[in-house]
């Protein structure tokens, strides 16, 4: 499998850390640890909830990309969370990767802490053990990259996510990945529109994939969403669940950004 240079970077980062990760807190404690831990908050319900009245937003909490850089320098995100909250938004994302993000595990633990929407650890999951690291850090929902994953390597981190307790983002790029998304009959699926070899990020890329989605799935439009226009644009090809974090984070008020985008 064929894996973008600047992913296969990260990948090899994260396999680095997970080691790490591993010697610190062996899985025998995790998994013992994450029965301790509260139910999650249902991210996927809360999506479907939303969509009953209009938009469904995943507003995320990212302080800096790759391709961007730093987006906000002022950048607390418990304040953030509970503006997102104030804001509209159905549930929310938390960059938590170090190296190339500047997130961290602590602020998705801010960030649910600060407000009642369920949160989804944004981060790039190769190995059982940072299933259970989420599931104790707090988190309601992961995020699969199919570009990132072999199939069974998918399937078996499915499982254990949902045996956890937890739902899945699985993000596809192509439409090569999302036939191999259909098969596993998921209904929670992200189309990332950002080209992971350029970095560039097109919205036709969740135009293609809209017509290739089953009845009942919930498609979610990743990246690339910064005006109204954008909104009505993927709406009208059928699309009406949204992860948007760059545009709301370089606004003062997050929350009144998303407002403005959406409602």
């Amino acid at each position: 499998m064929a894996v973008p240079s600047i992913l296969q970077r990260i990948l090899e980062r994260k396999t680095e850390e997970v080691a790490a990760g591993k010697s610190a807190a062996p899985m025998a404690e995790l998994t013992a640890r994450a029965k301790d831990c509260a139910a999650a908050r249902g991210f996927e319900r809360g999506l479907r909830q939303a969509l009953q009245h209009g938009p469904a937003v995943i507003a995320e909490i990212k302080k800096a990309s790759p391709s961007a850089g730093v987006i906000r320098e002022d950048f607390d995100p418990a304040s953030i969370a509970r503006s997102y909250a104030d804001g509209g938004a159905a549930c929310l994302s938390v960059l938590t990767d170090k190296d190339y993000f500047q997130g961290d595990n602590q602020y998705l633990v801010q960030a649910r802490n600060a407000c009642a929407l369920p949160v989804l650890r944004k981060d790039f999951i190769i190995d059982p053990w940072q299933i259970l690291e989420s599931r104790v850090l707090g988190a309601d929902c992961i995020l699969l990259i199919m570009a990132a994953l072999g199939q069974s390597q998918l399937q078996d981190l499915l499982g254990l996510a949902k045996e956890s307790g937890m739902d899945v983002l699985v993000e596809v790029h192509d439409e090569a990945e999302m036939e191999r998304a259909l098969p596993l009959n998921h209904d929670l699926v992200g189309v990332n529109n950002r080209n992971l070899n350029t970095f560039l990020t097109s919205l036709e890329t969740s135009e293609r994939l809209q017509k290739m989605a089953s009845a009942g799935q919930v498609l979610v439009t990743e990246s690339g969403i910064k005006t109204v226009d954008d909104v009505k644009r993927m709406q009208s090809c059928g699309i009406n669940t949204f992860l948007v974090g760059e545009a709301f984070m370089r606004e003062a008020e997050p929350g009144t950004a998303l407002q403005r985008m959406f409602f």
